[in-house]
């Protein structure tokens, strides 16, 4: 598992980090200082757990918490009890108080392994062998059961994913990189650095836009040949892409 710390005191990071290094099951991809550096981290890397001290400065655990992606799992590492309650609030897997005992700490990581193993599991079959019909989103501190036929198409907006059903929209805190190994590749395809389609639903297209109900949205440049290639395939229109403009 990929796992990162973070926290804004050095010997406390050192600690886990001593931790860490004695768990095989482990591999520390990042040590933090800040709620705020790690977030940017997190945007780019896709992390299976998260060591995390709550009172920092700036964002605070908690609050840094509510922003991580769900397939990140949570174990708050902090000297002050009484944020136990708080820890729930967000589904951490654990809370374990300063200082940590090795027995504790590993108590709490194997909880987390477990933990990991159950959601890969479901990935896989739900997602990755193709005999799921739908995905749990979380929004507004409920899990939403979607379809993936109700998926008309998901738009990025920075450290958000809306999902555009047929008849409401979702928002989610969650970013497109981890987004989208939960949607089937035969169905979905991304078109764009903000948009992945259903191509099931595209009513239309041309060389620049697809055409879904009544919205029209953009292919990206570098995804177009991508695009074409895997739906003019599928459809049995290979042969006929568009000439650019």
């Amino acid at each position: 598992m990929k796992c990162i710390i973070v926290d804004d005191e050095p010997l406390a990071r050192e600690a886990i980090e001593n931790q860490v290094a004695n768990i095989p099951e482990l591999t520390l991809v990042g040590t933090f200082s800040s709620a705020l550096s790690a977030q940017r981290f997190l945007e780019q890397t896709q992390v299976d757990l998260a060591f995390l001290d709550i009172q920092m400065p700036g964002l605070t655990g908690i609050e840094f918490a509510h922003s991580i992606p769900a397939q990140t799992l949570i174990i708050f590492t902090t000297a002050y009890s009484e944020y136990a309650i708080d820890s729930y609030e967000v589904d951490a897997v654990d809370f374990i108080v300063k200082p940590i005992e090795t027995e504790r700490f590993k108590k709490a990581v194997n909880k987390a392994i477990s933990y990991h193993k159950l959601l890969t599991q479901d990935e896989k079959q739900n997602v990755e062998s193709g005999t799921g019909n739908f995905i749990f989103i979380k929004s507004e501190r409920r899990f939403c059961k979607v379809r993936f036929d109700d998926i008309l198409f998901v738009e990025g907006l920075k450290d958000y994913v809306v999902l555009q059903l047929t008849n409401q929209k979702i928002i989610t805190r969650m970013n497109l990189k981890n987004i989208t190994p939960l949607l089937p590749a035969n169905i979905f395809l991304r078109i764009s650095k903000s948009y992945i389609v259903n191509t099931s639903h595209i009513d239309a297209f041309d060389n620049n836009d697809v055409y879904i109900g009544q919205h029209e949205i953009a292919i990206g440049e570098s995804f177009r040949d991508e695009f074409f290639n895997e739906y003019l395939l599928k459809n049995n229109l290979f042969g006929q892409m568009p000439k650019k403009e």
